[in-house]
């Protein structure tokens, strides 16, 4: 028997069904300005996200909120140009529905990218991190509350929530192209402050490579239902530091604009290989 919320998510993916005449297999989720890699899909249909059924909205400056199907690169692809945060007010069954609703659409692989500011003190503005692991303590799962066993079961395990073999791909990818990548450990927080500076000591301490406000509820959802992911993030400011430099949301745009080029390049290769 379908729960509500099943059913909701039904009614949400049959409504998307309806204006269809094909799926794709893998996803790919746009962060804070990167939604420019939208351009570069060959469009077959788009869509608000005021006009889906069920779907949050996004409103953060940065975040176009259109679903697009298309091609990239030869192949086809589901694009959210804009995602949605538990900062926005929304709860993190709400950050992470469209991944489920993408799961119903037939997407078994799923690319995440994001801005996040830099930890690690190797890191540069502009720098691209894959991410290899996270830490979400500091965030609200999205799998607290009852289970739907619809989509996957009540205790995930999550020793590879991004898949090695992507990862493989991309830094070879990365290689190929001779862009430089990280490989690292993304903490997950609520947002919407920038860190003090005790924070960022903080996730130094307990591993952090990069810090961001996204990406990991959408990635715990995902792994739930068994889909296969992926995650990059550019490095668009690098914390608080010793000369008393400050973060604005301009900057993180600003940066993230100016890496999208290579981010386009990995992206755009591994859904080539991945499919």
């Amino acid at each position: 028997m379908s729960t509500p919320f099943m059913s909701q998510l039904q009614e949400t993916a049959a409504f998307i069904q309806s204006k269809i005449k094909t799926t794709a297999e893998t996803a790919i989720i746009l962060g804070s300005g990167l939604g420019n890699l939208a351009t570069q899909i060959k469009v077959d249909f788009e869509i608000q996200y005021t006009e889906i059924p069920h779907f949050p909205v996004s409103t953060v400056e940065g975040h176009k909120g259109r679903l697009i199907l298309g091609s990239l690169n030869g192949v086809k692809v589901w694009v959210m140009e804009g995602r949605f945060h538990f900062y926005e007010g929304y709860s993190p069954e709400q950050v992470a529905y469209p991944v489920r609703v993408l799961k119903l659409l037939g997407v078994v692989n799923l690319i995440l990218s994001n801005a996040a500011g830099g930890v690690n003190l190797n890191f540069e503005v502009g720098d691209l991190m894959i991410i290899k692991d996270h830490i979400s303590l500091f965030s609200i799962n999205p799998l607290i509350g009852k289970n739907e066993t619809a989509l996957g079961t009540r205790f995930p395990d999550m020793s590879e929530p991004y898949a090695l073999d992507f990862i493989d791909k991309a830094k070879a990818i990365a290689s190929k192209h001779q862009i430089k990548v990280h490989e690292g450990v993304y903490v997950g927080v609520t947002g919407p402050t920038f860190e003090t500076r005790a924070e960022y000591k903080l996730i130094k301490a307990v591993g952090g490579d990069v810090v961001g406000m996204s990406t990991v509820q959408e990635n715990i959802a995902a792994v739930h239902c068994g889909m296969k992911v992926f995650a990059i993030s550019v490095v668009t400011d690098l914390g608080i530091r010793e000369d008393n430099n400050t973060i604005t949301h301009e900057e993180v745009l600003e940066a993230a604009n100016a890496a999208e080029p290579k981010l386009t390049l990995i992206i755009s290769d591994l859904v080539k290989q991945i499919s």
